[in-house]
């Protein structure tokens, strides 16, 4: 058995991050600004708002397709007179629930449509999964979008940020998705700013004030998620620079020169792994091919994370290979190393005891003595959560 996934961004599309990058950033198509914070009640949504305001003064047909404003006085009265496209009204297990209205927004085409919470996981029934899939089909009708997300929701992100915040964030957006924006705005305040802001009944209501100071918003963990978000920005910001001197020609570091290998088994970090490999993949401008050796007669739940981690390759742009164990796992991972020409393995620390590598022999030295000039990184699981 061999199964090889091409990397496939999970959009309305299904075409790949790169092709629908062309086509959101072609001139028939609108365009992206994002607004970024490091956690809620930075301003994201308020900033977005004045700037709303600011355009429709000008004579821009602008309108709101979502804007939650959490009873938040100061986003409410900025909302001023924008005109609302109605929500959609869904019944879902005989509950009625709001959502995003993408029919009556491509219909009404405005010049720019402001929709907020980007990571939204939509109601069943909805048009598509999540809110990014609406947003990205109405940039390809030729509407412009402005939209507002905390860093914790990048999926690159989600190790780093729980073990920052001590939270598992369950709604998540592909990081290609923050590529496609044609301007990030990141929205900066001060950890003591922020705190103060929560103290003073800015963000929550009164009854979860004293919870979030001493959970979420405790200082530490507003600078560390701070400095994340500055980082994450930069990073993206250096990525542009790249992409657009490659296309006019100008030397530069090309995605062809790094190809990383990720290695995972059934383990429950191996999403976490997979997440490591994209971030340095990222960083050295690499392409990204995830390996899985799968044993006969695979559980229904084997079966199930498999699917999971198809999903997640696709969303990095990542390439899915599977081979079946008919040889030695290090000889497997050899020989694919030698078929895609990588140049850098992630592997997780070996489960096996001190007498267990003796007897069995190590996998990493394995792999070195069927390899020359590859780099093999063991990433310690014992503080990995996938």
């Amino acid at each position: 058995m061999e199964v090889v996934v091409m990397g496939n961004w999970m959009s309305f599309s299904g075409k790949g991050p790169d092709y629908f990058l062309d086509i959101i950033r072609s001139s028939h198509n609108g365009k992206l600004k994002l607004f970024i914070g490091s956690a809620p009640g930075v301003g994201k949504t308020y900033r977005m708002l004045v700037e709303a305001n600011e355009l429709a003064h000008e004579g821009k047909d602008v309108v709101i397709g979502f804007v939650e404003s959490h009873g938040r006085q100061d986003t409410e009265r900025v909302i001023g007179d924008l005109e609302k496209v109605p929500l959609k009204e869904l019944i879902y297990k005989e509950r009625k629930f709001y959502e995003l209205d993408l029919e009556a927004i491509v219909a009404r085409r405005p010049d720019i449509v402001l929709i907020d919470e980007l990571a939204h996981t939509n109601i069943p029934g909805s048009l598509n999964k999540k809110r990014y899939q609406d947003i990205a089909e109405i940039l390809s009708n030729g509407i412009s979008v402005y939209s507002a997300v905390n860093i914790q929701h990048l999926e690159s992100l989600h190790e780093n940020v729980q073990q920052i915040s001590g939270i598992g964030v369950r709604e998540r957006i592909p990081d290609t998705f923050l590529q496609l924006a044609t301007e990030v705005i990141l929205i900066d305040i001060s950890p003591e700013t922020l705190q103060k802001r929560m103290i003073d009944g800015k963000i929550y209501s009164s009854d979860k004030i004293e919870q979030s100071i001493k959970n979420f918003f405790t200082l530490n963990k507003l600078a560390a998620l701070r400095e994340l978000s500055l980082r994450e920005i930069a990073n993206n910001i250096d990525d542009k620079i790249v992409k657009e001197m490659e296309k006019s020609g100008e030397t530069g570091p090309t995605w062809a020169s790094e190809k990383i290998l990720v290695c995972i088994g059934y383990e429950p970090t191996a999403e976490a792994l997979m997440r490591r490999g994209w971030r340095m993949a990222n960083r050295l401008k690499a392409g990204l091919y995830v390996l899985h050796v799968a044993g006969q007669s695979p559980t229904k739940k084997q079966l199930d994370k498999v699917e999971a981690w198809e999903r997640l390759a696709m969303q990095f742009d990542a390439i899915f290979i599977q081979k079946e164990k008919d040889r030695k796992i290090a000889k497997i991972i050899a020989d694919v190393a030698k078929e895609f020409g990588i140049t850098n393995i992630i592997l997780g620390q070996s489960a096996r005891t001190r007498r267990e590598e003796i007897l069995k022999g190590s996998i990493v030295n394995s792999i070195m003595r069927e390899l020359d000039q590859i780099d093999i990184h063991i990433v310690s699981t014992h503080n990995l959560k996938s």
